[in-house]
């Protein structure tokens, strides 16, 4: 006979809490537990067991919770719940897409397109800087047609006149005393400055002075003699720097230097006598017969040369005169002053 057993005891289940509307709960547990770097944080399962995490193996992939609990994984795991794929890695893959070649939208090309549209300053800086570029060219042009490109024009063209007014001469074709503004009617010889130009009629600058020639003083006002006149001041004006610049170092001269003045029958031979550094434009004295500053006191055959100064302006204007002391004909050869 079997002793009588203890009764069974009761089966009691396990205590659960009942379940809570998630939108009425400001915190649980299962949100705000950290887990630890590199450790997977197991969620607690409906019989107090682990579940595996999401997109864990062996895991189901989905998550567990409430309403706001399924909300999170959404976002964090993108709105279809695809495994693994969180917002930082949704954002490399944008990132990746686009630097790929992944077309931009339409707020973003505009975005792109003023980023690379050069702002008002350096634009209005582009400009000056060209604006400058241009003019140093100009000025570089400038300056080299006037230094160079006038003196390379004028000594040909001086050469020109040169060869032709002895040509005449050698055919007879002179005609001394009479000569048009502009006509070449002798040469000037400088030994000292190695300076043979010819001389024209008038001062105009068009005519004579820009080609590289001296001209005589003939205009009313300023009207002087000419070489073979048996008193009297014979001027003549040049260039001192471009066109030619035949005056450009008379102040080098020095009392006693010829000064040989050749035309179609005779030569004319000057000493310079004198120099005056500076004087105004206006200063047509220079020119009188017995011209004023010279140191001359008495009616003579003179020569003065005018040009400006200082060099590469025309601010004043320097004089040098000369008085002759040999007047030779031209079949009696040439005189000493132009004998080498």
């Amino acid at each position: 006979m079997r002793p009588p057993s203890a009764p069974a005891a009761a089966y009691s289940a396990p205590y659960e809490p009942p379940l809570v509307d998630d939108e009425t709960v400001g915190l649980r547990i299962a949100d705000v537990v950290e887990s630890i770097p590199g450790t997977p944080t197991p969620a607690a399962g409906p019989a107090g067991g682990a579940v595996p995490p999401t997109g864990a193996a062996g895991g189901a992939g989905v998550p567990v919770g409430g309403r706001a609990a399924r909300r999170k994984a959404s976002r964090r795991h993108g709105r279809h719940g695809g495994a693994g794929g969180g917002a930082h890695e949704g954002q490399e893959a944008q990132e990746s897409g686009a630097a790929a070649g992944a077309p931009l939208s339409r707020m973003e090309a505009r975005r792109a397109a003023r980023a690379r549209k050069p702002g008002a300053a350096v634009m209005a800086s582009r400009a000056i800087g060209e604006v400058f570029i241009t003019t140093g060219v100009l000025m570089l042009l400038f300056v080299t047609y006037q230094l160079w490109w006038t003196n390379v024009r004028a000594h040909a063209q001086a050469g020109n006149e040169a060869s032709s007014l002895q040509d005449d001469w050698a055919k007879g074709k002179g005609n001394p005393g009479v000569f048009e503004p502009g006509q070449g009617f002798a040469l000037l010889h400088i030994p000292k400055l190695d300076v043979v130009v010819p001389i024209a009629e008038g001062t105009d600058k068009k005519r004579v002075l820009d080609r590289g020639m001296v001209g005589h003083y003939a205009e009313e006002g300023v009207k002087t003699a000419m070489p073979d006149a048996r008193t009297g001041n014979f001027g003549l004006a040049g260039h001192r720097n471009t066109h030619g610049e035949p005056f450009r170092y008379i102040n080098r001269l020095k009392p006693g230097d010829p000064i040989v003045v050749e035309t179609q029958n005779k030569y004319f031979v000057y000493k310079m006598a004198s120099i005056l550094p500076v004087t105004s434009p206006s200063n047509t004295a220079v020119l009188d017969a017995i011209p004023k500053g010279a140191g001359f006191t008495k009616a003579g055959r003179y020569i003065t040369l005018t040009t400006c100064t200082p060099e590469f302006t025309s601010k004043y204007r320097m004089i040098v005169w000369g008085t002759m002391v040999e007047e030779r004909s031209r079949d009696k050869g040439k005189p000493d002053a132009l004998v080498d």
